[in-house]
């Protein structure tokens, strides 16, 4: 199989796996708590920055374009303007950054990649939250006090539970996946 190929074959698996994230919803306010963003920075931790983001944004095309795969199952592009819209544009930038963060990472060896990944998967969250809360702020008219409280705080803990689950898997799986994309490196 040719190595373009390959690749595709990825990015089409984590753009639907991204999206099978949603099924996973637990309604808690204007966001829900979801497996997407998760999905999202593991995109961007095994795929790297730019097959990472290009997932997600496989992802975000299929979504606008009316598929029901946002959470909720809503689709089209009125929903990148709701309160979850800036959290899906994060979505894109977390996978650019983590994949850029893990770079520098070793594929072989645990110990040091750790440090390296865990913090590649923290700044991916964060830039999940920064253009979230932003649109949140602006969709539903809060100050930005507000928009923190229900933007932020109620998914620092599931978010750190999912760092706790996403690293581990980064790790074990980064040898295998480059295996595949970089068979000759």
């Amino acid at each position: 199989m040719k190595q373009n190929s390959i690749k595709s074959v990825f990015t089409a698996l984590f753009a639907a796996l991204i999206a099978v994230g949603s099924l996973v919803a637990l309604p808690i306010g204007p966001v829900p708590i979801v497996l997407q963003n998760a999905f999202a920075v593991l995109a961007g931790l095994l795929l790297g920055p730019l097959q990472g983001a290009g997932a997600v944004g496989l992802f975000l095309m299929a979504g606008v374009l009316g598929l029901p795969i946002f959470s909720g199952g809503k689709g089209g592009f009125a929903v990148l303007i709701g309160p979850t819209g800036g959290y899906l544009v994060g979505y894109f930038i977390a996978a650019l950054v983590a994949g850029s963060a893990v770079k520098r990472a070793s594929k072989t060896n645990v110990r040091e990649a750790f440090p390296v990944v865990l913090s590649a998967a923290i700044a991916g969250f964060a830039c999940i939250y920064i253009p979230g809360v932003l649109g949140l702020r602006k969709a539903l008219g809060l100050d930005i006090a507000q928009a923190l409280v229900k933007g932020v705080v109620p998914f620092l803990l599931p978010d750190a539970i999912k760092i706790a689950i996403i690293v581990p898997i980064a790790l074990k799986l980064r040898p295998i996946v480059d295996r595949y994309l970089n068979p000759d490196a």
